[in-house]
């Protein structure tokens, strides 16, 4: 998916009960089987006087993280964006990380291999 360095991309992804939405200059499937490979994160400026605590939890999640790797089931959606936003959290259908519901994770079937 990734195109050149003014593409940006909008993922939401679930992570323990809460949906993550989060920026990105690359988006690919990645090396690992059953993964969406996210580089190159985008924050907004960290200067600004008014203090967002959803923002600054989720800066400082992936602070020092050049690339990471969701689970393609978590995956909600893959958006090409003309400029990045505000990375945020938000609390899933559970209610956030102590709600009830979670996405139970489901085996991803391997390729048939040629025989």
């Amino acid at each position: 998916m990734d195109v050149s360095q003014n593409t940006v991309y909008r993922v939401t992804f679930l992570n323990q009960g809460e949906v993550y939405e989060v920026y990105a200059r690359s988006v690919s499937q990645g090396g690992i089987f059953g993964f969406v490979e996210i580089a190159d994160l985008i924050f907004r400026d960290e200067t600004r006087k008014v203090i967002d605590p959803s923002r600054e939890r989720i800066a400082n999640e992936f602070r020092g993280v050049p690339r990471t790797f969701v689970p393609l089931h978590a995956v909600l959606r893959i958006d090409q964006v003309e400029r990045e936003g505000e990375a945020r959290i938000t609390p899933g259908a559970g209610g956030g990380p102590k709600g009830e519901v979670r996405l139970f994770p489901t085996p991803i079937p391997a390729p048939a291999s040629d025989s």
